[in-house]
């Protein structure tokens, strides 16, 4: 949600900022009316069309929602920056690449 604000305030629009990150109009639209309900005022204020194509802005509340989230963010990437440089040292040199996803079964009992 914190990356569809920040392309909201980019973009100046849901839907170019929905595509942006290859989701939906209507699927960005029910994440900012989920904000709006949790925060209970408005995350965005749209314009209609017409001559000068209208467009969508961040209000006060949701940037501030943004600079906050973004604010707990870095703060808990802090917290565990040496946990995290302790694991990788942990790491064996020659390790082998993790593999992705899950193995399809081969039906074979």
């Amino acid at each position: 949600m914190a990356q569809l604000l920040e392309r909201v305030g980019e973009t100046g629009s849901i839907r170019r900022a929905a595509a942006s990150m290859d989701m939906s109009y209507r699927k960005a639209w029910l994440l900012i009316q989920e904000l709006q309900k949790t925060f209970d005022g408005a995350v965005v204020t749209a314009e209609a069309g017409g001559v000068s194509g209208g467009g969508t802005q961040l209000t006060e509340l949701g940037n501030g929602l943004l600079k906050i989230y973004r604010r707990v963010e870095s703060r808990a990437a802090d917290a565990v920056k040496a946990d995290l440089e302790t694991l990788s040292a942990m790491v064996r040199v020659n390790a082998a690449p993790r593999r992705t996803g899950r193995r399809k079964a081969s039906g074979k009992g």
